[in-house]
């Protein structure tokens, strides 16, 4: 007999299924016993009259909750059952994953312990429905992120994560043994975006994993994490590809809002909002002069720069006057921007970039590139930077290339503020930092 998903048993009222998951509860009664079995699709409430077989009624009672289970019975209607009015008759039950007592981890437990002891178990801690949902509205983020890159005509490419020299900066690398040299984890694909805009791919996008030596322990690093990477040729200016962002981002809510609305409200208490489109637009300078006036002070060590404080400081102001959870922090100090952002022709000192603020947390970083070959090689010497070392980047650069431009944005950091999470390590299957490498 085929298995039945939990969810589909509706469409099976009076017939015979298999229904194979999770033993989540058990109820013994004196004279019957109530199993509710969880798959992930579902849960549904499974009754059998021990009279019927005293020895299959002590097989169940020894069989400890969330080892996985495979019974057969009759699907019927019954109204007082809360899990959908349906129940399942029991007929057979067989042990096909039997788990050891006592569980380190109950996923059914309405107190959860510390963060980092769930992520100890987090295999045991994923059973949990929030967390099955999570990953669900990842797969729809990514899917709808495709949908729209395709519908306009993107191409999708998956560059090295070893490198031979370092990507964008010397600093945050993590260095490995390669044969008789070294090498270098991907910092971003961003050298390589570049190279397919040399190669006149004209419009690429990426999903890939990232790498940052960053020995940071705030709610929102990671030292491994999946970035969605866009490049786009042809642009007039940064604005280009805010557009684009923005729209895409609608596109994306509201693919996740159609597909998982209630469940978030439910399961995150959220109720998902499609931001509207344009996002607002801040300079640096201007967002230095709100911080001001509203009073918050950046710590010294961040001229030219913005912290996260300051980051919610600006966006409680955008809601405050703009009633908009995003907002864009525009027109960056060159001090504080890769060498290989353009800068304005007016204001040398400014650079064609943004920064996306949602809810507070910032999650995209993305410019105009410098696409003429001796203005990206001045502004590497500027940097500090060896040009022999990136030399194999600047080539890309010497043979033509198009005006060009586009962003990285933290998978992760996106689903923790689409819903409203605590802590990036909630956002991802397997968090990697300082301190953890298990499981």
């Amino acid at each position: 007999m085929e298995r039945t998903k939990i969810a589909d048993l509706r469409q099976h009222i009076g017939e015979k299924v298999k229904v194979e998951g999770f033993l989540q509860t058990l109820r013994d009664q004196k004279k019957m016993q109530f199993l509710i079995l969880r798959d992930l699709s579902g849960l549904v409430q499974v009754a059998f009259w021990k009279a019927n077989d005293p020895a299959l009624a002590e097989k169940i009672s020894a069989t400890a909750t969330e080892s996985v289970v495979s019974v057969t019975g009759t699907v019927i209607e019954n109204p007082i059952v809360k899990l959908g009015g349906l129940e399942i008759q029991l007929e057979t039950f067989e042990v096909i994953g039997p788990a050891e007592a006592p569980i380190p981890l109950d996923p059914t437990a309405e107190a959860l312990p510390s963060i980092d002891y769930r992520l100890d178990w987090r295999f045991l801690d994923m059973r949990r429905p929030p967390v099955t949902l999570l990953f669900k509205v990842q797969t729809t983020a990514e899917a709808a992120f495709r949908e729209y890159w395709l519908k306009h005509d993107f191409i999708e490419i998956h560059s090295p994560k070893l490198m031979g020299s370092p990507s964008e900066s010397g600093a945050e690398l993590f260095e490995v043994q390669y044969f008789e040299t070294k090498a270098y984890l991907a910092q971003s694909p961003q050298f390589y975006k570049q190279m397919a805009m040399a190669a006149g791919f004209e419009r690429v996008f990426e999903i890939g994993p990232v790498f940052r030596a960053d020995p940071s322990f705030t709610s929102r690093h990671m030292t491994e994490f999946t970035g969605i990477d866009m490049e786009i040729s042809y642009i007039e200016s940064h604005e280009d590809v805010m557009r684009f962002l923005e729209n895409m981002l609608q596109y994306v809510y509201q693919r996740v809002k159609d597909a998982h609305g209630e469940e978030i409200k439910q399961h995150f208490g959220v109720d998902l909002r499609v931001p509207s489109v344009p996002f607002p637009r801040i300079t640096m300078e201007k967002a230095l002069a709100i911080l001001k006036e509203v009073g918050y002070q950046l710590p010294p060590e961040k001229k030219g720069d913005i912290d996260p404080g300051g980051e919610r400081a600006l966006a409680d102001y955008i809601k405050r006057t703009h009633d908009h959870d995003f907002f864009y922090l525009i027109d960056w100090p060159v001090s504080v921007r890769p060498f290989y952002h353009m800068r304005h022709a007016d204001q040398p000192h400014l650079t064609k970039s943004f920064d996306l603020i949602a809810n507070g947390t910032e999650i995209v970083t993305g410019a105009q590139r410098e696409h003429r070959y001796e203005i990206l090689r001045q502004q590497a010497l500027e940097k500090g930077l060896s040009t022999q070392s990136i030399q194999f980047y600047l080539d890309f650069f010497r043979y033509g290339c198009p005006p060009h431009g586009g962003f990285g944005l933290g998978l992760s950091r996106l689903l923790m503020v689409m819903l409203n999470l605590p802590n990036i390590r909630e956002a991802v299957f397997l968090f990697r930092g300082p301190n953890r490498l298990h499981p």
